[in-house]
């Protein structure tokens, strides 16, 4: 099972794409202008064949209000019109006033990157590896994150710039890990590598976080700390980068990660976590416009990327946002 954000397709099916396919068929800004202008979006639960949805639902972050429990017991139970797997549009798995952060230097491989590109500050990484506090820090509002299928963006005022895989954890605001996606934290090594207190800017832009393709549910996995992570870069058609490492190297614990998350925050509508990568391709290999970058985690999902260049190239993101309802009109009590 998959917890799924989704479009369902209109009478006649979705229009014809008017500008540049995605893997999906169709358009960035077709499937998202679908489903925030139209408010048609859904949640459901799919089995890969058949998406059934949750009525009386407005996104994930108001299932993300409901205790561990009491989700389950929605998602097991779930009853409500159902549609063709293959026809609906999928939406990140995040929406509302979710938010997410993200993990940094958890894994070895990730250290030691790092420290290569940070000539002046590179014991700040080792500290921050062996510290019982770990890096925590914001990566995108729900809005910015884009899906399956959908671009992320490598910034005009970057030269090495890459794609980091992550699990994510799905924390409800119960500070309870609920479920997993799919995370692509990209990165300029660039700027980080210039200067550590230039983080955000490495890491917080329009383009630069995309997550999904879904959520799988944390009481199908049987041991998170065993999930085998692969990413794949292609350009021109062709393999140019592809390396694949395993949850079992992390040095933190997600249990940890989360506590500390929550030490002195509340996450209403729940937070996705990001909790690290150990694939960092070397220096000075940078993505490019026009690659495609496909992160699969076992028993998660997998998730696909276009890349494109700079801010005008994602406009099409801001562009579609659509006010979210008020709180106050849920229809799900915790």
């Amino acid at each position: 099972m998959h917890i799924v954000r989704f479009v369902a397709p209109p009478a006649g099916g979705f229009p014809l794409p008017a500008g540049p396919v995605q893997a999906n068929g169709s358009t960035d800004q077709e499937v998202r202008g679908h489903a925030d202008e139209a408010n048609e979006s859904a949640v459901g639960v799919t089995d890969g064949v058949t998406v059934t949805e949750l009525t009386g639902v407005s996104g994930i972050g108001e299932m993300l209000r409901l205790p561990a429990a009491s989700l389950r017991e929605r998602c097991v139970g779930a009853e409500g019109p159902r549609h063709d797997a293959a026809a609906v549009r999928l939406l990140p798995p995040v929406d509302g006033h979710m938010e997410v952060w993200a993990a940094g230097v958890t894994y070895h491989r990730s250290r030691e990157a790092r420290v290569v590109e940070s000539e002046r500050a590179a014991d700040v990484y080792q500290q921050v590896y062996e510290a019982e506090r770990p890096e925590l820090f914001f990566k995108s509002a729900a809005w910015r994150v884009t899906g399956d299928g959908e671009t992320v963006a490598i910034r005009t005022d970057s030269g090495i710039d890459v794609p980091e895989p992550e699990l994510g954890l799905v924390v409800n605001r119960h500070a309870e890990i609920v479920g997993y996606t799919v995370v692509n934290d990209v990165s300029s090594r660039t700027i980080e590598g210039e200067n550590p207190l230039y983080l955000p800017q490495a890491k917080i832009y329009l383009g630069g976080c995309a997550a999904g393709p879904a959520i799988r549910p944390a009481w199908e996995i049987t041991d998170p700390y065993d999930l085998d992570i692969t990413l794949t870069i292609r350009r021109d058609g062709a393999q140019a980068w592809t390396g694949s490492a395993a949850t079992s190297l992390l040095q933190r614990r997600f249990d940890d990660l989360v506590r500390y998350l929550f030490r002195a925050d509340d996450f209403p509508d729940g937070v996705v976590l990001a909790t690290g990568t150990s694939l960092v391709p070397d220096l000075p290999f940078t993505l490019l416009a026009g690659d495609e970058i496909i992160i699969t985690i076992t028993d998660v999902g997998t998730l696909t990327s276009r890349v494109v260049s700079g801010k005008a190239a994602m406009s099409w993101l801001s562009a579609t946002v659509a006010e979210p309802p008020p709180s106050s009109q849920s229809s799900i009590r915790h």
